[in-house]
């Protein structure tokens, strides 16, 4: 199971794990890449020096190919210079306009991928110079700029950009989902709730536990968790700051139940930060507080989780499955 773009990157298998903010971490990353994947860091809002050591960490865990995420209107002082400076093989950006990084990326050698939502939002980015895009459907969890199925953007944005690679990115978490994706034109799969699910990944084990036990039906699609990011949709798992709110008749920001409460703490990037209600920041490792009231990013493929287990054994299993489907098919 290898594409093009496998072959451009030097990957043996088309999958990469999402950036996933602050939950993927140097060891998610690197268990990803040794196994023959893309591991992607989460850039998230880490300050530029944190994020050196971060991608040094990285480093010293493999040799292979791996992406570091950033989000554009989260972007820190310094965060791309650094990117630059450290020549990253692969920079994924999000939620904005990557033109202004793309011509010093190609200087070092970066390839610069970006996701994007639209059909409209692809054709711009290939003007841009991108090397691939990614291609967002709406089952994705986490931050989703996308209001479209994965199985109608994925086409329509494979023929609006060809001969640019895509990578489908949402509801994808087993072998036959890969399989899916590139039958529908994708050269490569992104996930995210699948490998959140890893012991790799710096969730809590309640957190992940929650996500194993939940359905497609039990995630929502709301604007909720704005402190932080506003204004930026995203798809999280019911829980009581959801049924609260709706139950208070979804009242605007600033009105909601327990505006500015503090729900814990949370241990980043070298510090302890409070966290309020409705604040982006999910239940990293270190989170002490309520988690009924944090951001329980999922997508609707967490009916497709019913495991936790090392990010290499997933993409082995990945692998493993999807060539027993293409193998079925050729001899149905």
């Amino acid at each position: 199971m290898k594409t093009l773009l496998c072959s451009q990157l030097g990957l043996a298998y088309p999958i990469f794990s999402a950036g996933l903010a602050t939950l993927a971490g140097p060891e998610l990353a690197a268990a990803v890449s040794n196994a023959g994947a893309c591991g992607v860091l989460g850039g998230g809002a880490q300050p530029a020096a944190y994020l050196r050591e971060q991608i040094r960490q990285l480093r010293a865990l493999t040799d292979r190919p791996f992406g570091v995420n950033l989000i554009l209107p989260l972007l820190e002082k310094g965060q791309i210079e650094t990117c630059f400076e450290e020549k990253i093989p692969i920079l994924t950006l999000f939620w904005g306009d990557p033109e202004p990084y793309v011509k010093e990326a190609h200087k070092r050698g970066i390839k610069v991928f970006i996701q994007v939502g639209s059909l409209e939002e692809a054709g711009a980015a290939v003007a841009s110079g991108v090397d691939a895009i990614i291609a967002q459907g709406i089952e994705a969890g986490g931050h989703v700029k996308s209001t479209t199925s994965l199985s109608t953007i994925v086409p329509a944005i494979v023929d609006e950009v060809k001969p640019l690679p895509v990578i489908a990115a949402g509801g994808i978490a087993n072998g036959r989902g890969i399989v899916a994706a590139v039958s529908l034109g994708a050269q490569a799969v992104s996930m995210g709730t699948r490998f959140l699910c890893s012991t790799e990944a710096q969730a809590t084990s309640e957190y992940k536990q929650r996500i194993v036990k939940s359905t497609a039906e039990d995630t929502v699609y709301t604007s909720l968790f704005d402190i932080g990011w506003p204004e930026a949709p995203h798809r999280v798992l019911r829980n009581k700051a959801i049924e609260e709110w709706e139950a208070a008749g979804r009242p605007a920001s600033g009105q909601r139940p327990g505006e500015g409460t503090i729900i814990g703490t949370i241990d980043l990037f070298g510090t302890t930060l409070e966290v309020p209600r409705y604040s982006v920041f999910a239940p990293t490792v270190g989170f002490s507080g309520d988690m009924e009231y944090t951001a329980l990013y999922a997508g609707e493929s967490c009916r497709l989780v019913n495991d936790i287990r090392p990010a290499g054994e997933i993409v082995q299993g990945l692998v493993r499955e999807a060539n027993q489907i293409i193998e079925h098919m050729k001899q149905t």
